[in-house]
């Protein structure tokens, strides 16, 4: 039996097929579906996420300003569908995965960090508690309770530390008085004579089960949109990966960055906590990012990128770190991620699912092309988590595919040959598809991807030079060779770039790092304050300072990099200047920026040859 007309199924099926379609009447059509689905009640949980994904995609990538205002006046109000069907004891449950989860008028729970938790909390406190519910079961969450409430509960001890079937909850509100419980633990734990990190320990351990309920808050996937200066409406066809080519792209003038007041940072910072928050997503970077730090780019084709950096006192030890989000028509559809040292970088890229459809590969490319600008980097690499270790989505999508049509190598030998007889295959047999098994080894190493610097190797400037650097608006692509098959069909060909092995390849600083441990094991028996204690005498000594005048911040990067540097046999031999580079870059680790520190380590060729010697694979 044919649809009728007003079958939900039909039309939703309908709505996602004309969502990416653009050109003459489409936008008509689109308008003409919204204005029918608009006035079913779509009670199936199923079809009320197909509308809702169909409705954010269309926002991000309008074909008309008319769509965008139906489009938001049905996104602001779609709280009140969830309701309807909560009160028809619709199933709930389907709300909750991570392609679905963050709708207006659901709730969510989830073992959030200190920090995050804490912002929740100032941000929606009358939404937000803890899931007493889910909670007490736990032995282990039993132990942490009664190494951590005692320090701001009195006598607590006389029922933790002998007592069985205790009762938290009456502690607590014996303690807590009128306050919140949830507020009043953060408030307790922040009063800790702690560090930051010592404090967001003992309470991660606690693994206390956060519930917040959504509402029709801005927060939520639903409405966590914003207007943009200025509206891009697609009326053809989107950018194809075929049309993608990333040498060009890469080979562009650095895009212009405009630095962020405090307060326009700060807000930046909300903005990503609120992004990973409503999809159980939370990142070193995108918790603790440094609003000062804030920069924003806009690519054209209503796309704006934003990225930041870490405060000094959250930094990693060695690596710098970049992380970011992209806004379509002020809609957030990734988040970005790089951590690097000297000119490589590793990439992090996460497009959400609603937005996959969306130029991915060319909004992949200047995600590359903005990292390699604010970075000053030339080698790109790849975790292998993205193109599918332990990743069946990666797999199913075809990922290495993705990246090595975009001219993407191997870091291993033996699979670059391995991706070359594939290759073979697909250039033999234009239907031939690459099997699972062998994605799955493919996936096995980071794959990189290096940058032609030989022509004007100064191009990326320093960083004070991006910040200046002159905008460009959108790309216009031009069509590379034809695709070959092995991943979806509408992949271009590889581009046509070296294959030989990369000083990166096998360089990791664990590699470093597990250097340090085995000296700690074999020369100081196992104690981490001996080592840290002997490593920064030598470096001392050998580089004549007296850092008793740094900052805490600027000791601890001494003592961190000492725990390298020691390891260097002829670090006695560098010349005056070297040792003088050397100093600047450790004090630049805790400055103010942390790209600064980032391109001094691009600077000093005898530095980043031993680490590449310390860091590298045998």
């Amino acid at each position: 039996m044919p649809p009728t007309p007003h079958d939900p199924n039909h039309l939703l099926t309908e709505l996602e097929e004309v969502k990416s379609r653009f050109g003459p009447g489409i936008a008509a059509r689109t308008t003409k579906l919204l204005a029918q689905l608009s006035k079913l009640q779509l009670d199936d949980p199923h079809q009320l996420i197909r509308f809702h994904e169909a409705l954010l995609f269309l926002r991000a990538f309008p074909q008309s300003p008319a769509i965008v205002v139906r489009v938001e006046r049905l996104l602001n109000t779609f709280h009140e569908r969830i309701e309807n069907l909560r009160a028809t004891r619709g199933d709930m449950s389907l709300f909750d995965d991570f392609d679905t989860s963050g709708i207006a008028g659901t709730s969510m729970q989830d073992m959030l960090s200190f920090d995050v938790t804490r912002w929740l909390v100032r941000r929606i406190p009358r939404n937000v508690g803890i899931a007493w519910d889910d909670y007490f079961d736990d032995y282990q969450g039993e132990r942490a309770r009664g190494n951590s409430w005692p320090r701001f509960i009195p006598l607590l001890e006389e029922d933790a530390d002998v007592e069985a079937n205790i009762p938290w909850l009456r502690w607590l509100d014996a303690a807590r008085g009128k306050e919140r419980p949830l507020e009043w633990l953060l408030r307790s734990f922040e009063r800790l004579p702690l560090t930051d990190r010592a404090r967001s320990e003992l309470y991660d351990s606690l693994r206390l089960p956060i519930r917040w309920k959504l509402a029709n808050l801005k927060l939520s996937r639903t409405r966590n949109w914003i207007r943009p200066r200025r509206f891009y409406f697609h009326d053809s066809p989107l950018i194809q990966r075929n049309q993608v080519s990333l040498a060009d792209e890469l080979a562009r003038p650095a895009p212009k960055f405009e630095k962020l007041s405090l307060r326009d940072g700060e807000s930046v910072m909300h903005t990503i906590r609120e992004i990973m928050l409503v999809r159980y997503r939370e990142l070193y970077g995108t918790t603790l990012g440094d609003p000062r730090s804030v920069v924003r780019t806009d690519l054209g084709r209503g796309v704006v990128m934003h990225l930041w950096n870490l405060p000094p006192n959250r930094r990693l030890p060695l690596r710098a770190y970049v992380a970011g989000f992209t806004l379509k028509n002020g809609v957030p559809i990734n988040y970005i991620e790089a951590i690097g040292l000297c000119e490589w970088i590793e990439v992090g890229f996460n497009t959400f699912y609603t937005y996959r459809q969306g130029e991915t590969a060319w909004i992949y490319a200047q995600a590359l092309r903005c990292l390699c600008a604010f970075t000053g980097a030339t080698t790109i690499s790849v975790y292998p988590y993205q193109i599918g270790q332990n990743n069946d989505e990666a797999i199913d999508s075809g990922a290495f595919w993705f990246y090595r049509k975009l001219g993407f190598r191997s870091g291993r030998a033996d699979l670059q040959k391995l991706c070359e007889k594939e290759e073979e295959k697909i250039v033999a047999d234009p239907k031939y598809r690459t099997p699972r098994r062998i994605l799955k080894r493919l996936a096995q190493a980071h794959v990189f991807y290096e940058l032609d610097t030989s022509s004007d190797p100064k191009r990326l400037g320093d960083a004070e030079d991006v910040l200046a650097a002159q905008p460009r608006s959108g790309a216009r692509m031009q069509p590379t060779a034809q695709a070959v098959g092995g991943g979806p069909p509408d992949h271009p060909a590889p581009e046509r770039r070296k294959n030989r092995p990369g000083p990166w390849d096998t360089f990791s600083t664990r590699n470093i790092a597990l250097r340090v441990n085995r000296r700690m094991a074999r020369d100081f028996k196992g104690d981490s304050q001996k080592i840290r204690h002997a490593s920064v005498a030598v470096i001392t000594r050998a580089f004549g300072i007296n850092p008793a005048r740094w900052t805490p911040a600027e000791q601890r990067s001494l003592e961190n990099w000492s725990l390298v540097l020691a390891l260097i046999p002829d670090l006695l031999r560098w010349s005056p200047q070297e040792k003088r580079d050397a100093i600047h870059i450790i004090r630049a680790q805790a400055g103010r920026n942390e790209m600064r520190y980032l391109r001094l380590t691009q600077q000093h060729p005898r530095l980043r040859q031993e680490l590449l010697g310390l860091g590298s694979k045998d």
